[in-house]
């Protein structure tokens, strides 16, 4: 992982600021821009915050690092992260804000593959992100759309090596987020893509969000709505500035890719609230559906053990 922070430098005799540790959801992408604008702007130090970003690598190792007390708060994926929580492992979880008002988890693949329907999958070979929501969600997704999942094969690889795996011709398809088509078509000379989104089939799950340890987060809630309305801010000034945005997240990663970071960040517009807003129904209408695809336990999480609904914005 590689990071950047904040100087902390709150002008003499200022209280010292408060340091943690940032994960974002996907390496250095589009999706997490907002994160390096509120540290270029300084929202993070006039919330007296010094925030050390660090390069997240799909929700379950981005989890890991949550729970071994590395990080503070990450940019996670919400359905991924209440699935990861419905199998009884690493429960100590709550979102308290939603970047993403829809799941963006997609089947993406190059034109000519064949591949124009969910059926037409089987036997061929799927990238996905180590740990990624992608594999989590795909059963319940394969079994809505008349797929044989015994008949994928995964590939797994890093997240920024994804677009390299589809354009060399190593898998068939992706399953990633679709706001990730302009770089992959980029990566594939120009090539356009066919994208099948998991919402066709699944369309009340929600997004990335910001999420921390319960710890954190009802143990500090002034800590965590500090960091969320500075992050919240980031991401308005964001959608407003896509290309002022992708911009600062070159400045602060220099590996990044420009192109692409201002199609993730115009693509996900649509489906992008920057209050944050989390609905008590709707988590309750997710969890119901992941229950009834068989992906959590029957009755172990409710809204209020995957959600701070104290903190959570509501409108």
């Amino acid at each position: 992982m590689s990071g950047c922070g904040d100087s902390g430098d709150s002008g003499e005799g200022a209280a010292p600021a408060d340091k943690i540790t940032y994960l974002t959801a996907f390496g250095a992408v589009g999706r997490d821009a907002f994160a390096f604008v509120a540290q270029e702007k300084g929202y993070f130090r006039d919330a007296g915050l010094d925030v050390t970003i660090q390069l997240g690598a799909a929700t379950g190792e981005n989890i890991k690092v949550l729970a071994a007390g590395r990080a503070q708060f990450s940019h996670l994926d919400l359905t991924g992260t209440w699935i990861t929580m419905g199998k009884g492992e690493f429960t100590d979880l709550r979102a308290f804000a939603a970047v993403h008002q829809q799941t963006l988890v997609s089947i993406i693949t190059l034109e000519g593959s064949g591949i124009t329907e969910p059926k037409h999958l089987e036997g061929r070979r799927l990238g996905a992100a180590t740990g990624s929501v992608n594999q989590l969600l795909f059963p319940a997704y394969a079994q809505l759309a008349g797929i044989d999942a015994a008949k994928v094969e995964w590939v797994n690889a890093p997240p920024a090596q994804l677009p390299t795996l589809l354009a060399s011709g190593r898998v068939d398809a992706l399953s990633t987020f679709l706001i990730g088509t302009r770089g992959i078509e980029k990566a594939a000379g120009g090539k356009k893509t066919v994208v099948l989104p998991y919402g066709d089939y699944l369309p009340d799950l929600y997004g990335n969000g910001l999420v921390g340890p319960t710890s954190i987060v009802e143990g500090n809630p002034d800590l965590t709505k500090r960091f969320r309305d500075a992050a919240l801010k980031g991401l308005r000034y964001t959608m407003e500035h896509p290309d002022e945005a992708a911009q600062i997240l070159k400045k602060a990663q220099p590996a990044a890719d420009v192109t692409a970071a201002v199609g993730e960040i115009t693509l996900m517009a649509p489906y992008v609230k920057a209050s944050g807003v989390i609905d008590r129904d709707r988590v309750t209408q997710v969890l119901a559906t992941l229950e009834k695809e068989k992906l959590v336990k029957p009755g172990l999480l409710t809204p209020d053990t995957v959600v701070d609904f104290d903190l959570a914005p509501t409108g």
